[in-house]
């Protein structure tokens, strides 16, 4: 008897242990991919799942080798101010690469690139350039995230099978803003690509995901349907149009689109005076018929000249391709606190063509980008600390 007990006590054990490792095999198969998640979000670099992020490319310093130009500062929910990124900007663990791996594995999600300077060549033709924007949309069913950025040639087509951040985007300081939203809000966001006629290189909108988003279906036929893919059919022109896109965890952001008819400056013209607040704007010097600081409404508009993002690095505008503006102040009666970050600049040339910025108020962001503004423009055009430019004159 103890026999036979001793033969059964071992065919349960192996029985045991068998279905161990079955359901052991079960879950490691079952298991999601290392960096993929349930459903499309803005991913910091931890890996969590957050509603936005902003990160800041710094420049590379003069004679450094590559890698320091592939610095980075991020600045996420929950944060109090920019704290060093985890990798360099190109690496697949970085918010970056995170959030946009999806885009690069199977599934059936939603999604639309869009850059006046896509990786497929150097530049748009001259004579169809449509708008100066850069970014990427991605969504699911449930949700997804709108990047704004500020990099040529970025990010990689669908086809490339993996996320990779360009050469040309390595020397100068870069920007982006990273928003998680419910599905409801990419129609939205699609009409307001629309205004900006984007040079559409990569896209596509599952059939399921047609009828929630109109907009963006529009937008990717017209870019399948067109030899030339940037958007310029006047069905889909309007001189500008602001509207408040509520995040997926109910941050407020209002988002600025102009077209080509808007046919002005859209910081001074516009988003100043929509905001109430005298801006300091960062943006892309080395280009033809750069606009001066403006101070001839009741909101004044200065170029900062000298910045230090993080105070880790302090160096001319002219090695910062970002776009971004600032509130002058923090706070009071004329407003403060505001941050954009955005895809165009402040030139003649880009006062026709279309673009945009994503602003929100939040002191904590403000700080981070109002510390990284360090000398300004004034009034009478000459460059002294932004605290002592004379605003109000």
């Amino acid at each position: 008897m103890s026999h036979v007990k001793l033969m059964y006590s071992r065919a349960r054990g192996l029985i045991t242990a068998r279905m161990f490792v079955f359901v052991f095999l079960l879950i490691f198969l079952l298991r999601p991919a290392e960096g993929a998640n349930a459903t499309i979000s803005c991913i910091d670099d931890q890996g969590n799942a957050v509603d936005w992020f902003y990160l800041y490319k710094l420049p590379r310093p003069h004679e450094q080798p590559p890698e320091e130009g592939l610095k980075y500062l991020l600045l996420a929910e929950q944060s109090e101010g920019w704290t060093e990124g985890g990798g360099l900007v190109g690496d697949v663990t970085g918010a970056l690469g995170r959030s946009l791996g999806p885009l690069y594995e199977n599934g059936d999600l939603g999604y639309i690139l869009y850059n006046d300077q896509p990786p497929e060549q150097r530049r748009v033709d001259d004579t169809n350039r449509g708008g100066h924007t850069k970014g990427a949309v991605l969504f699911d069913s449930t949700q997804g995230f709108w990047l704004v950025h500020s990099t040529p040639h970025f990010p990689p087509l669908k086809t490339e099978g993996k996320f990779s951040y360009p050469n040309s985007g390595i020397n100068n300081g870069q920007n982006f803003i990273c928003v998680t939203y419910p599905l409801e809000r990419f129609d939205t966001i699609g009409e307001q690509l629309q205004i900006n006629q984007p040079h559409i290189y990569d896209c596509d909108v599952p059939e399921s995901l047609v009828s929630s988003v109109p907009s963006m279906a529009s937008l990717c036929k017209h870019r399948n349907g067109q030899k030339n893919s940037t958007v310029t059919d006047a069905s889909f022109s309007s001189p500008n149009r602001s509207v408040s896109l509520l995040s997926r965890a109910g941050t407020q952001f209002i988002s600025f689109a102009k077209g080509a008819s808007f046919k002005n400056d859209l910081y001074h013209a516009w988003v100043a005076p929509s905001l109430q607040t005298d801006l300091l704007v960062q943006f892309w010097r080395r280009s033809a018929g750069v606009l001066s600081s403006d101070c001839s409404a009741s909101w004044k508009v200065l170029n900062v000249e000298q910045l230090s993002p993080g105070g880790r690095v302090t160096y001319k505008t002219t090695e910062d391709h970002s776009k971004w503006a600032v509130s002058a102040g923090g706070g009071g009666l004329r407003g403060g606190a505001w941050v954009c970050v955005g895809d165009i600049n402040r030139n003649q040339a880009e006062e026709a063509r279309g673009g945009g910025t994503v602003c929100r108020q939040d002191v904590v962001v403000w700080k981070a980008y109002r510390a990284a503004a360090l000398e300004c423009e004034s009034c009478t055009g000459k460059v002294e600390k932004c605290e002592s430019t004379r605003l109000y004159d």
